[in-house]
């Protein structure tokens, strides 16, 4: 019953939608077996999303239009609202010198990192700001074929605490890595920062250097930091490596953190902590497959890697188990493993829902970015990000990443190529 009311009303509301179309030739119909319209809505079966001049006109279920171009490639699909990664970096060579660099050789690393696992938006959370600009335009001037980037820019550190794992970096490239000293040179630094296309700031409130030690960032440094990017309309990211830069960067003002933490031999987060987070509408990107990606690269042996992905995993059971928003990510860029399956297989372990990981993709990440009123649902009105899978994520979370075809804006990005091609 609640099934049929809720198609009743989407049915209602695509009508409305449908008499006053838009005068366009750039319509077209895309089918599916069923359409999660969101995570906390009943699916559709047999469904359809009619697509106009990059919007979603309409929404059914059952006959759908008729005399309407069909997406054939992308027919007979599990169909969801774009997927948002809100955790990636442009910093592989291959993405180097995107200003100039010839369209087929950024297209395909573009493709492999992104659209093909249905990321119609991403989060660069620390690159060059200047070539992950360059990569934007190019994106946005319809050169390339990629999802839409919101960036922080270069991310800032604290005094001489570069983490041991950057110290690799070319000299030149170290010296460019922000590290204020003061409130004011932090100001600064998030001021130039949005002057040149950051829409966040990215802080490292505490940075292992090696041999155990931890160096972290002043509090009134963080403070001024966050206080400067909300004041320019910014989300404060905080990349916090152990619990207690985690509530270094509750204290200072942050929207989202980065990471869960297996950086210290205090891995719970307290009760307490939790409901701070919560309490301070906080989100987390938990990245639990980047911990066995580096502990097995660190040579790690697998029964304290278990142990220390275990208690990432607790971490993130208890945040979601208290009602915090948790955000997809995977620290794709910086972690060469482009495939996000483990993560999902991760998340689902720790004891999130397909709904709730479907959430963490949509609809979460469009209301902490201030856009639910555009994308995260399958709604007339809605930009057209959509995906489509070839089985449904709510039956084996392994789904996610079985995509047929992503679309933004009405475009399709990607198309998988039928098997045999």
């Amino acid at each position: 019953m609640m099934k049929r009311v809720a198609l009743v009303v989407w049915l209602a509301t695509a009508g409305c939608a449908s008499n006053q179309r838009p005068a366009t030739s750039d319509r077209w119909l895309l089918t599916g077996t069923r359409l999660y319209v969101a995570p906390d809505a009943p699916p559709l079966d047999n469904a359809w999303v009619l697509v106009s001049d990059g919007k979603i006109e309409a929404v059914g279920s059952d006959a759908p239009p008729v005399g309407i171009r069909r997406e054939a490639a992308c027919g007979d699909g599990v169909i969801t609202a774009g997927f948002q990664n809100s955790h990636v970096h442009f910093t592989d060579p291959a993405f180097a010198g995107a200003a100039s660099r010839p369209r087929d050789e950024l297209q395909a690393p573009l493709s492999q990192m992104t659209t093909r696992f249905g990321f119609t938006t991403v989060v660069d959370t620390g690159s060059d700001p200047a070539n992950t600009g360059a990569l934007r335009q190019r994106i946005e001037r319809g050169e390339l074929q990629g999802p839409a980037i919101l960036t922080v820019g270069s991310p800032l550190y604290p005094e001489n605490g570069i983490p041991f794992y950057l110290r690799a970096l070319p000299p030149e490239v170290l010296r460019q890595l922000p590290q204020p000293a003061s409130a004011e040179e932090a100001r600064a630094i998030i001021r130039q920062g949005f002057e040149t296309g950051a829409q966040g700031t990215k802080l490292f409130v505490a940075t292992p250097q090696g041999q155990g030690e931890i160096r972290r960032m002043a509090p009134d440094v963080a403070r001024a930091a966050a206080d400067e990017t909300h004041q320019r309309g910014g989300l404060v990211m905080v990349h916090p490596t152990d619990p207690d830069g985690v509530s270094t960067a509750v204290q200072a003002g942050a929207d989202i953190i980065v990471h869960t933490t297996i950086d210290s031999p205090k891995m719970e987060w307290s009760a307490e902590l939790v409901g701070q987070l919560v309490a301070r509408h906080v989100s987390v990107v938990p990245t639990l497959q980047l911990w066995g990606y580096e502990l097995a690269k660190a040579e790690v042996p697998t029964p304290v890697r278990d142990r220390l992905v275990a208690g990432a995993e607790r971490q993130l059971a208890a945040f979601s188990s208290a009602g915090g928003q948790v955000l997809f990510g995977t620290d794709v860029g910086y972690m060469t493993d482009l495939d996000p399956t483990q993560e999902y297989v991760l998340m689902a372990h720790a004891g999130l829902t397909p709904m709730q990981i479907l959430a963490s993709l949509t609809t979460a990440p469009a209301a902490r970015w201030s856009a639910a009123e555009r994308r995260g649902r399958v709604k007339p009105g809605f930009d057209a990000d959509l995906v489509v899978l070839d089985g449904d994520p709510a039956t084996d979370v392994r789904r996610f990443t079985g995509v047929k075809c992503t679309i933004r804006a009405g475009k399709a990005l990607f198309v998988r190529e039928p098997a045999g091609h």
